[in-house]
């Protein structure tokens, strides 16, 4: 079983962000991730990129799955964010970088840019926070 996953939009790319926009999807460079609002998921994403919390990495990694890598983001908080949430400390993130293949490693993306999660992500995914997420089972195909 396989699932099409879109994660919790909190933020944008912040200004140290470096991207090429004349390919598509934009390839990131550098990810500066600035939060705007945050409804409490550890997987989320700014298109085309996927951040998650150094724990939920950690369980991803412990699960031995196939199709990513991690890598480093600079997290930063809007203005707007320091004065709705002045009292909110930000958990530690990593960049995830999908590498895989939709329908055959256990995180690829689809040919319209969503991310495809095998049944076995899915199960790791759910081990934490993804309230917030649209999830949507598809059959056992390359989407």
């Amino acid at each position: 079983m396989f699932y099409i996953i879109e994660p919790e939009v909190a933020g944008g790319f912040g200004d140290s962000t470096v991207l090429d926009t004349d390919v598509h999807p934009p390839v990131v460079s550098n990810l500066e991730y600035r939060f705007e609002e945050w409804l409490g998921d550890e997987f989320l994403e700014s298109f085309p990129c996927f951040i998650i919390t150094k724990s939920a990495a950690r369980k991803l990694n412990e699960s031995q799955l196939s199709g990513f890598t991690l890598g480093h983001v600079y997290v930063t908080k809007s203005a707007e964010f320091g004065a709705l949430h002045p009292h909110t400390s930000l958990p530690d993130f990593l960049r995830l970088e999908v590498k895989g293949t939709a329908g055959v490693d256990d995180l690829g993306l689809a040919a319209d840019h969503r991310l495809v999660v095998s049944q076995a992500c899915m199960d790791a995914l759910r081990t934490f926070q993804l309230d917030n997420a649209d999830i949507e089972e598809i059959e056992n195909r390359q989407p």
